[in-house]
């Protein structure tokens, strides 16, 4: 899935080539001349790309590719994000995690950040939160986990026909978390290969607080107006989360809210965001933004 990168994505299109069957680049919606740019990088590679022509949402890129995946015939299909790059041999790694007993509906890599307070994004499911893989854990073959991070995650078809496809509702944020817990419910396992790497970048910048040995990844407004808004969406899907996740995630979003509503950068829309992101939340309304201002 693209999105107005920055960069050239040609060496991205190379390594998923030289790992996958068909690569198949969604765009969502990047301008004229940041789309000049992705579709010589495609003409360069083996990749088919598809234009959305707007911005539809993560959710909606990730179905419209997983559509055109299965009319060509694919057991699986591999999410990523133009902002990352997997490591030699990723995605053999992954599919060993499908040999694993039960049913397994997802495997993904150990996403690396590749900048100054990067950190590894493996959670697994603790009493009170999906909480951070420890060392210990994370020095295994194959780790359960809550849910997986999107991109450089493996997902079996047959999973996808039995859980459904991603909400696009949510549009961004919490959509990999959500069809994790949809996942879950169903009987279906979600696994991490260490082994399996992944460079990837989350977030616009990383700050450490004091008394915290976890960065926390600061987002510009747009993205706390989803977060706010789709926190409160999932808080509301009792049958979905349990109930002890959802006090915690009510927890987060209060110390959330307050972190990003004191950040000086863009202190004024920050707030707008904020308060815009709880209100729809409470009020039940989903998708893109724009529709609702």
């Amino acid at each position: 899935m693209t999105f107005d990168p920055d960069h050239d994505i040609t060496g991205l299109l190379r390594a998923l080539d030289e790992q996958c069957d068909h690569v198949l680049v969604i765009d969502n919606g990047t301008p004229s001349d940041g789309l000049s740019r992705i579709e010589r990088a495609v003409n360069r590679t083996n990749a088919e790309l598809l234009s959305l022509g707007r911005n539809r949402g993560i959710a909606a890129a990730q179905n419209v590719g997983i559509a055109r995946a299965r009319e060509l015939g694919a057991s699986h299909v591999l999410l990523s994000d133009h902002d990352s790059l997997p490591a030699t041999g990723m995605v053999k790694h992954l599919l060993s995690g499908f040999d694993s007993a039960g049913h397994v509906a997802a495997v993904g890599p150990l996403p690396q950040e590749d900048r100054e307070g990067g950190d590894q994004l493996v959670y697994v499911c603790r009493r009170w939160k999906p909480g951070r893989a420890t060392p210990a854990e994370l020095d295994s073959d194959r780790l359960e986990v809550a849910f997986l991070i999107a991109s450089g995650c493996l997902v079996s078809v047959d999973a996808l026909d039995a859980v459904g496809l991603m909400d696009e509702s949510l549009f961004i944020d919490h959509v990999d978390l959500e069809w994790g817990l949809r996942a879950r419910r169903a009987g279906y396992r979600l696994l991490v290969v260490p082994a399996a790497k992944l460079h990837h970048s989350l977030g616009d910048d990383v700050v450490m607080l004091p008394g915290r040995s976890q960065p926390v990844h600061v987002h510009g407004p747009t993205r706390n107006y989803y977060l706010a808004r789709n926190t409160i969406a999932l808080i509301r899907r009792r049958a979905l989360m349990p109930w002890r996740w959802r006090v915690r995630y009510v927890y987060w979003l209060a110390k959330y809210v307050v972190f990003n509503a004191l950040l000086p950068d863009r202190v004024k829309e920050r707030r707008r965001m904020l308060r815009r992101g709880l209100w729809d939340g409470l009020r039940g309304r989903s998708g893109p933004l724009a529709a609702q201002l």
